[in-house]
């Protein structure tokens, strides 16, 4: 088959991106993905959902590289940018620019502002408070039906109890956010269901930092609302910094939760060694990178543009072509992890790439890390007979959303 590249003719068959997972490796990352790192480059051309053929980058030395190189933009407005759905690729011109969306010095004034509320210092503040909320979650879990549903008896409200706290929205207000983070993650919703769920999360976050004005606490949006008092920022550049950091700030986590404690519920022994050592906090601290590596949330990430050429790897990246680092590869290259298969929970593991590389590193990380500490010491060691209720064949698993996870987790004692 002949191909058509930037007008000159390809006699090769691409890749598409994404492609399936494996039904019988629901954990791994796509077989197709994988079989990229047995070509020799670390740069390929594949294709995506709209018929364009962006690079994607597999290995993970050349994420490092490339993530890290101003010669790529986080601009979704940018020409070539790889748009993860169409409702993206619609609404492209209509986004203002934030935290996650612009470059060099614009981005680390965003940055800047939201820095001292993710320190690790303000993180570890709240451990104790991510331990009792962990305990209670699970004691009304046990009190109640058995078998249980994980998703809804502890995934998704630590995270998002905590995101609550730490931002200052209330807790009351769950399912709404949920609804409309799902929405937002979804990679097939319309460009009218995607720019009504924006419209819906920017109103109800601009009318809290406006109250939050009024009446200030010690949380994010009060922070925002000062800088939107004193000029720093608009209500129109405050209120997308707080959806984003709500939608983000819980759903990744939730999916994380549940999908580890299947890995390790498929995984008796790695899961014993986790039950013996669950005191070792430095050794947890290491399984839940293990755990972040394999399992790499954001699997359809990262994306930018190329606004200058690029020599690498023996091909030349034209400016107006698309990159997506995918994180998921870089985290099973056997070079940076020998046997990336396997799952070794006394793996080195820090250096993965599961809150991407460079600028746009999650701001968040540190929360996540704690969160799934306090969960993974303490889930197995409070229910050590918890096990899968249903076949993992009968699982959901979220391959239609940008965040993968599975949609809902029975687990019985």
């Amino acid at each position: 088959m002949t191909e058509q590249v930037d007008g000159a003719a390809v006699t090769e068959q691409l890749p598409e991106f994404p492609t399936p997972r494996a039904a019988k490796c629901p954990f791994a990352p796509p077989p197709d993905l994988l079989a990229l790192h047995e070509s020799g480059k670390s740069v390929v051309r594949a294709k995506t959902w709209d018929g364009t053929t962006p690079w994607v980058v597999t290995t993970h030395a050349a994420q490092r590289q490339l993530l890290s190189d101003p010669r790529l933009s986080a601009d979704i407005g940018a020409p070539g940018y790889p748009h993860t759905t169409p409702s993206m690729k619609a609404h492209a011109a209509e986004i203002a620019p934030s935290i996650n969306n612009t470059d060099g010095a614009e981005h680390a004034r965003w940055r800047r502002m939201l820095t001292s509320s993710f320190t690790r210092h303000r993180m570890e503040k709240l451990r104790p408070e991510i331990q009792k909320i962990t305990d209670g979650l699970i004691d009304t879990m046990l009190a109640g039906s058995n078998p249980a549903d994980l998703n809804e008896a502890l995934s998704l409200p630590l995270p998002s109890l905590m995101i609550c706290e730490l931002l200052g929205v209330p807790y009351e207000d769950h399912e709404f956010f949920q609804e409309h983070a799902g929405v937002t993650n979804s990679r097939f919703k319309t460009a009218e269901e995607a720019a009504e769920t924006t419209r819906v999360l920017r109103a109800y976050i601009s009318g809290l930092i406006e109250a939050k004005m009024d009446d200030p606490a010690e949380d994010v949006l009060s922070d925002l609302g000062a800088r939107v008092r004193e000029g720093a920022l608009s209500m129109e550049e405050a209120a997308p910094l707080g959806h984003i950091l709500l939608v983000a700030g819980h759903d990744t986590s939730a999916n994380m939760i549940t999908l580890g404690t299947a890995l390790l519920l498929e995984n008796p022994g790695q899961l014993a060694l986790l039950r013996e050592r669950a005191d070792d906090s430095k050794f947890v601290a290491g399984a839940v990178e293990e755990l972040l590596r394999y399992l790499t949330i954001p699997h359809l990430l990262a994306r930018r543009a190329v606004v200058e050429d690029i020599e690498f790897d023996g091909e030349i990246i034209r400016a107006g072509e698309g990159i997506i680092a995918s994180l998921p590869a870089a985290n099973w290259d056997p070079q940076a992890f020998p046997a990336p298969e396997r799952v070794d929970l006394a793996r080195k593991a820090s250096h993965h790439h599961a809150f991407s590389w460079g600028p746009h590193q999650c701001i968040g990380q540190q929360l996540a890390r704690i969160e799934l500490h306090v969960v993974f010491s303490t889930l197995f060691r409070r229910i050590p007979t918890l096990r899968l209720a249903a076949d993992l064949s009968e699982l959901r698993f979220k391959e239609d959303s940008q965040a993968y996870g599975i949609y809902e987790l029975p687990v019985a004692w």
